[in-house]
């Protein structure tokens, strides 16, 4: 049997504690442990950013780090952005309205950077945002309504 250790997380607000294997990568952990498919496993390098989650509110590529690695911390995953009424976040929601998304593979990644963009930057200018977004890959929609959606989302949100 191979060897496990134990990790206590909290996962999009909901604390668990699992035995993994050390080399388990922190999007399987997701995927298969806790069944949160919304990260998606792209390139499996951190190059395309389909896996991206939010760790102690960091930005991760999650199919760069361990579970193991991840043991103490709060992650965000898509899942999490909903609204506590089960309403789609604002972010999800201009996406929607803006129509920034096509096949949805790249969303989750989208999405979770652009909420650590606007929680960092309110008032991103298209530069900023191009710039930011510049790690997720998108091979639908030509980033013109993705960019869109940003822009849209930082105006409903801002303060």
């Amino acid at each position: 049997m191979p060897d496990r250790r134990s990790i206590n997380v909290t996962v999009n607000g909901r604390a668990h504690q699992r035995a993994v294997e050390p080399r388990l990568l922190l999007s399987d952990f997701l995927r298969h442990e806790l069944r949160l498919t919304g990260t998606h496993v792209g390139c499996e390098h951190g190059v395309c950013g389909a896996c991206t989650v939010l760790v102690d509110d960091q930005l991760a590529r999650s199919c760069l780090m361990l579970a193991i690695q991840a043991d103490g911390a709060r992650i965000t995953t898509v899942e999490g952005l909903a609204m506590a009424d089960g309403g789609l976040h604002p972010v999800q929601q201009a996406f929607w309205d803006a129509h920034g998304l096509q096949c949805g593979f790249c969303t989750s990644g989208m999405l979770i950077t652009t909420v650590a963009l606007l929680r960092e930057n309110p008032r991103p200018t298209d530069t900023e945002i191009r710039a930011a977004l510049s790690g997720n890959l998108c091979r639908c929609t030509g980033y013109q309504n993705i960019v869109k959606a940003v822009r849209l989302a930082a105006a409903q949100m801002a303060p």
